[in-house]
């Protein structure tokens, strides 16, 4: 039996103001990486959903279409507390019922994180402004975890409680 990554630390984390990216890689290695406008966790099925604005993604569409591998890095800006979560077999889609409003709350959630470090609201809205026909979906179960904080275990994997 496979070990489940989604472990009660790292649920527990992403029920934080967390902001996040995802990446991918295309056949020669070279790597491309978008901001997430949401992401959602699907905690029964062990997924992972981020949501990218496509015509700022199209790059990384392409090269997880093409491979199926991804990398979301999940942070909380005020702490700098980060965690990467990879996976395989990544499929691309458009929104599912319940998506929206994860991205419209993800939104508020980076009001509420970025605020407070000097940001403009009327700036963070519109980095995450859209609509949902500009979203895709991207699916993933995550394989594996890797401790991202700044420090000396960043890129440890996970065993146990996040650093």
């Amino acid at each position: 039996m496979a070990e489940r990554v989604l472990t009660h630390d790292v649920l527990e984390f992403l029920q934080h103001r967390v902001m996040a990216s995802v990446a991918s890689r295309n056949a020669d290695r070279v790597p491309s990486v978008v901001r997430c406008v949401g992401f959602r966790v699907h905690e029964a099925s062990q997924r992972i959903t981020v949501f990218v604005v496509a015509r700022q993604a199209g790059r990384l569409l392409a090269d997880v279409r093409a491979s199926g591998l991804v990398a979301a890095v999940f942070s909380e800006p005020h702490t700098h507390r980060s965690l990467q979560l990879k996976g395989e077999n990544a499929v691309i889609g458009p929104l599912e019922e319940g998506d929206w409003p994860a991205i419209g709350a993800y939104g508020d959630l980076a009001v509420a994180e970025l605020g407070p470090l000097g940001y403009a609201e009327a700036w963070i809205r519109k980095v995450f402004e859209c609509t949902p026909a500009q979203v895709q979906a991207v699916r993933f179960a995550p394989s594996s975890a890797f401790a991202q904080t700044p420090g000396p275990r960043a890129g440890a994997r996970l065993s146990g409680a996040l650093p």
